[in-house]
């Protein structure tokens, strides 16, 4: 009887392991993998008003607010992708829960060196950052961020990685399209996914700044109430201001 007492203590601990996550995960109001073109296209100037433009936005006080006032924060990586086998992680998955936290993954992205400048492959890079959300220590509302200046010419179909990844589980991806309207377009119809999902396009790369605070903006807060609105708008304005004292 105590034999079969204690198999039956076993198995009821062994179902209850069966069930149980192989590690706990922080829970986060956001899981934010920012994929950043870097193909031949993007000549220095423009990518340096690319890699500025995301910089700013983390330095933003706005975007620290919005950070700082959702429920455990949010998970961050920020990933730069040219042809098909050029995807590089430049700063791992970061937990930004303050305006410390951002201002030092602002700096953990300022200090990265640009990674390629191929073709342009983003359905390959949605490949690459799909998997990236498994097992990263973190649980939340999970978004691919693509930003770049042109369709797709080398790697993965983009509409398909786009359905497999969301199939896969991933809640969206949204783009931000830089070169007027057929790009935008382009992404809306190739990259776009998910709910809330939703594309920025812009005419030329130093309107990016200002776009990708607001970009950042709406994924740390899909459905903006009135008062985030207006916190997206000294987003842009602390934007603007950073760029004139750099200018300066």
């Amino acid at each position: 009887m105590k034999k079969l007492s204690k198999a039956l203590a076993v198995a009821a601990v062994a179902v209850s392991a069966a069930y149980m996550p192989a590690a706990s995960a922080a829970p986060v109001k956001l899981e934010l993998a920012l994929l950043v073109d870097v193909s031949g296209s993007v000549d220095a100037n423009e990518y340096a008003l690319q890699k500025g433009g995301y910089v700013q936005a983390f330095q933003s006080a706005a975007i620290q607010n919005l950070i700082a006032g959702a429920t455990g924060g949010i998970a961050v990586t920020y990933i730069e992708w040219s042809s098909a086998n050029e995807q590089a992680q430049l700063v791992g998955w970061t937990h930004l829960e303050d305006a410390a936290d951002s201002n030092a993954f602002a700096a953990a992205i300022n200090g990265t060196s640009r990674a390629f400048s191929g073709l342009t492959a983003p359905g390959s890079a949605i490949n690459f950052a799909a998997p990236l959300f498994a097992n990263n220590g973190f649980e939340g509302r999970s978004v691919i961020d693509v930003s770049g200046d042109g369709e797709e010419n080398d790697g993965a179909n983009t509409a398909t990685a786009r359905n497999n990844a969301l199939a896969g589980g991933l809640d969206a991806i949204n783009g931000l399209a830089i070169g007027g309207p057929a790009i935008t377009a382009w992404y809306d119809a190739n990259i776009k996914g998910g709910s809330n999902a939703f594309v920025i396009g812009v005419s030329q790369f130093d309107q990016f700044a200002a776009a990708v605070a607001t970009k950042i903006g709406r994924e740390i807060q899909p459905t903006p109430e009135p008062g985030s609105l207006a916190l997206a708008g000294l987003a842009l304005a602390g934007v603007a201001g950073l760029r004139r004292k750099q200018r300066s």
